[in-house]
């Protein structure tokens, strides 16, 4: 596969990844000596009519050949394609999904944007997600005590308490009311945990009042939920977060509220401007839009103006209030954000997206915005809207595939089949062709997540202990941005989503998985430190059935990853052909140097990692 000519967003090969109106970029492609084309042509599309212009040797040596052109960035979005013709290659374009000998559509082509980049902070972070009611109490709190009373506010009618060391129902009339009593001083109490993991970034899924621990059906969004420790417990959270230089995120429903929601309340009362925020229909089952039909979840009508101004872009918007004052949020994951604005006829999502991100801009140059979505999620990936997304297509599906344990037998992520068992080819086919329809800055935007509060966890996707490493070792190799589901790091189980959503047994270590604890945090501590894995460019170099291995990028540094999920004949790779004279082990397999081959061994599943020098 090293064989192949490649180009991919990455410092290699585009000299500027957050150009501006009017800006040239210079684009490199990278080509084998042993095989040349006798012209290159850089193929962009400018106003809608395609340009070709000649690219140029801009360097060279015994191993590779590079050619150079530039690039105009005339409008928003730059679409753009290398054509190789004559000498050892005929005619051949290659674009973001790989290399074809005939004419291609336009749909995969690699991109730049105009718009500015996320935030700096975004690429180099690892993201620890922490459902608030399971992951800690405060400390004056006994967890292993029965739940009568928090903060001096009596438990609403809707919560059932459960003790700290049960597991959720799972699937029942109290799934979503199962109440276990997380709060978010219980949280800052153990950020010296999370810090240690090393983990930068601490999402939280919602915070806000509402008939669930979910909290999905928020019934106003004025407030922090008091069960949570309120307002003030949310103001400490953030203060001792921004301490350690770490950053906090908060998770909005666009998409929909509660049905106690005081929005609906008003509205289905009749009152205007509330009225209009939703979609009123007696031919509708209920009455109302809501999402997936579930009655407790009106679906928001956001051609509302009205709605527009108190969701995102007033003033006092939600959307504004949390990222300023003493809440002080780095950003919004946004729920279901490929359904927020799309309605039978209506899809306004991309100018929502826009106007979120715009509103975040005028709050602040650092802040993340980044969408759930559970499926290709390119369309809506065009650079001044969401920074990237929680990439289930690109990531989670085919890494699940690839590792899943046989006796696994849950529905497969939205669909109600088995999770399918695929081979290494597959699995980086299915990558590979995401990955070319997601440009390239808003992949490292995007998280590479192993499951969260809506999946299974990961140890029971894959069985066993070595193949979890091995999915995270691809979490961390990947680009984008790895995601922990707090307690997948010392080994919690779950089977599906409500299943997943445990508590985390802080008076219970001895249940900890300390081996896959002590992975973790030092795959994290290379992926904090390692610029290739932030930002660097991605080759595969050898694919099989049961273990691939690739190589990450820049020109401070580039890491060598071999995945296995089984145990595989030693698979050796010409160190020249990475244009490297060495290889230091950092992880994992072991492995040895002879002759300017590095033979990697992998007698189980796992990974090994490499420095390249």
């Amino acid at each position: 596969m090293l064989t192949s000519a490649h180009h991919d967003g990455s410092p290699l090969y585009v000299s500027d990844s957050a150009p501006a109106f009017g800006d040239l970029v210079e684009v490199r492609l990278r080509t084998r000596r042993s095989q040349q084309p006798g012209t290159v042509v850089l193929r962009s599309v400018l106003d809608g009519e395609p340009v070709a212009v000649l690219a140029e040797v801009s360097q060279q040596d015994d191993e590779e050949v590079w050619w150079s052109a530039t690039l105009d960035i005339h409008n928003r979005l730059t679409h753009y394609r290398w054509l190789l013709a004559g000498g050892d290659y005929r005619y051949t374009w290659l674009n973001a999904s790989g290399e074809f000998d005939y004419d291609v559509p336009d749909a995969d082509d690699f991109v730049i944007t105009a718009a500015p980049p996320p935030p700096r902070w975004a690429a180099t972070s690892v993201v620890y997600q922490v459902f608030p009611d399971r992951f800690a109490r405060r400390s004056d709190d006994d967890p292993r005590a029965a739940l009568t009373e928090k903060y001096d506010q009596a438990l609403p009618d809707w919560a059932v308490p459960r003790d700290w060391e049960s597991r959720p129902q799972g699937r029942g009339p109290d799934t979503p009311v199962e109440y276990f009593g997380g709060d978010l001083d219980g949280l800052r109490e153990h950020l010296d945990y999370i810090e240690g993991l090393g983990a930068q970034v601490v999402y939280l899924t919602p915070i806000f009042p509402a008939g669930s621990t979910h909290r999905y059906d928020a019934t106003t969004f004025e407030a922090v939920d008091p069960l949570l420790g309120g307002d003030r417990a949310l103001a400490a959270l953030a203060d001792a977060v921004h301490e350690r230089g770490m950053h906090l995120l908060g998770d909005i429903t666009l998409n929909h509220c509660g049905n106690h929601h005081d929005w609906f309340v008003r509205a289905r009362a009749g009152q205007e401007p509330e009225r209009g925020y939703f979609r009123f229909d007696d031919r509708l089952e209920h009455g109302y839009a809501c999402w997936f039909g579930v009655p407790t979840l009106p679906k928001f009508d956001l051609t509302s103006p009205q709605l527009r101004t108190a969701l995102i872009s007033g003033d006092a918007s939600v959307i504004r209030r949390w990222l300023k004052g003493p809440s002080g949020l780095d950003g919004w994951r946004v729920d279901v954000a490929n359904m927020a604005g799309r309605m039978g006829s209506i899809d306004v999502t991309h100018e929502v997206a826009r106007e979120v991100r715009q509103v975040m801009a005028e709050a602040g140059d650092d802040l993340l915005l980044l969408a759930e979505h559970g499926h290709d999620a390119s369309a809506d990936l065009d650079g001044d809207g969401w920074h990237g997304t929680m990439n289930y297509a690109a990531f989670t599906r085919p890494v699940w595939s690839w590792l899943r344990a046989p006796d696994f037998v849950e529905t497969f992520l939205g669909l109600p089949v088995q999770t399918p068992v695929i081979t290494g080819e597959q699995m980086v086919g299915s990558i590979r062709a995401f990955h070319g329809r997601i440009p390239w800055r808003s992949l490292l935007a995007s998280w590479n997540l192993l499951g969260s509060h809506d999946t299974a966890r990961i140890r029971t996707v894959v069985g066993t202990a070595e193949r979890q490493v091995a999915a995270f070792a691809m979490a961390v190799g990947l680009p984008g941005v790895p995601m922990v589901f707090a307690g997948d790091e010392i080994g919690a189980t779950g089977a599906w989503g409500e299943d997943s959503r445990t508590t985390f047994p802080w008076l219970d270590q001895a249940h900890w998985d300390l081996t896959t604890l002590d992975a973790y945090r030092s795959l994290i501590d290379l992926r904090r430190t390692s610029p290739a894995l932030a930002s660097g460019g991605l080759r595969w170099v050898h694919v099989a059935a049961d273990a691939v291995v690739f190589v990450r990028e820049h020109p401070q540094d580039r890491i060598l990853f071999a995945v296995s999920r089984n145990p595989s004949d030693a698979v050796h790779v010409r160190l020249a052909d990475l244009h490297a004279a060495s290889a230091e082990p950092v992880f994992g397999f072991g492995g040895s140097t002879a002759e300017g081959h590095l033979a990697i061994e992998m007698p189980h599943a796992g990974a090994g990692i490499w420095r390249l020098t």
